[in-house]
């Protein structure tokens, strides 16, 4: 642990499911190690900037059910993503705003009431070891965050210099902040095995609206309520399964949609793995990762294909929509 961190928060209660993000690992997927990181990275790096942290500085993601936290030093916090409003010592505060939280204070959240996810940032950063170049927690593989886990009762976390000036008060505008609809289109690029569907699930696939399924985490999120897709009829090559949508063997990309059975799909998100042999009819693109890491059980999605340009120029504006944020925030 870097000798200018200091100890400064104290699980009281752990949440649902909250762990240690940053902006993830980069440069291991092809041995196996994904990359980890916030869900949500857009509202991630916005609650670094409120305060005055470096964008990919670790953070706490809170999923549907937020932790209660005893600070032991003054400083300053900020909530963005899900709203979930931040309570001190009982006081509801809003989110997306730099707050002021002194030593001795206890932070806790009220429930939420839209999204899934939000990202506590405290002035200096989470301080945990690198791993591989990312202090992002990787609970399949235990390492990563606070001892390769989510956070539980007592745990003891430790935060960085603050880099400062941070300003109390300042706020993310309305329209930069992070999008939370309870129905989205997820625009999806086709391929890799999108020709295995017949003609008529290509159409479906698209045609239909899924909803998310209980089975949704940081691996992936799972949909149902369209209709089953089907597969053309084959022989199935040597190695691969007997199910239809089974192949040999392939990479698995952030955002790939596989369909085990053609039942319900799944888009596999930053803690999946990276191969195995199920066909990846699609991907969602970069643009529109962020908006799944924000889905409840039961919100709807429907699925609109775009081309590479399409996916190009949507990706140059979710860019020009970040350095927007900076430019307003570090003002």
């Amino acid at each position: 642990m870097p000798t200018d961190s200091v100890f400064a928060i104290e699980v009281v209660k752990p949440g649902l499911a909250t762990s240690v993000q940053d902006t993830g690992r980069q440069g291991y997927y092809n041995v196996g190690i994904p990359p980890s990181g916030a869900l949500d990275q857009y509202a991630l790096r916005a609650a670094n900037l409120l305060v005055s942290n470096q964008e990919d500085a670790a953070a706490l993601e809170c999923t549907l059910l937020g932790p209660q936290l005893l600070f032991h030093v003054d400083t300053l916090i900020a909530v963005t993503g899900a709203d979930m409003a931040p309570k001190i010592d009982g006081t509801v505060y809003a989110c997306n705003v730099a707050l002021r939280i002194e030593a001795g204070s206890t932070l806790s959240f009220d429930y939420v009431k839209g999204g899934a996810r939000a990202y506590l940032a405290v002035a200096g950063g989470i301080d945990v070891p690198r791993v591989l170049g990312s202090r992002s927690t990787y609970a399949l593989g235990a390492f990563g965050g606070h001892q390769g886990r989510r956070l539980q009762k007592g745990d003891r976390l430790a935060v960085g210099r603050e880099r400062g000036p941070a300003r109390e008060g300042t706020t993310v505008p309305e329209p930069l902040r992070a999008p939370l609809a309870r129905e989205v289109e997820l625009r999806v690029l086709p391929g890799l095995y999108h020709h295995r569907l017949t003609d008529e699930s290509a159409a479906t696939f698209f045609e239909d609206t899924w909803a998310v399924a209980p089975e949704a985490d940081r691996i992936g999120y799972r949909y149902k309520q369209g209709r089953p897709l089907t597969f053309r009829e084959r022989e199935q090559p040597f190695g691969a399964g007997a199910d239809p949508s089974n192949i040999v063997d392939a990479c698995y990309p952030i955002g790939s949609i596989q369909v085990p059975a053609g039942l319900e799909p799944i888009i596999l998100h930053r803690d999946a793995v990276s191969g195995g042999g199920y066909a990846t009819i699609g991907t969602v693109i970069s643009a529109d990762m962020d908006l799944i890491g924000q889905m409840q059980p039961n919100h709807q999605a429907r699925f609109v294909p775009v081309t590479m340009s399409q996916a190009l120029a949507a990706r140059r504006d979710a860019q020009l929509r970040l350095a927007r944020l900076r430019e307003v925030l570090l003002r």
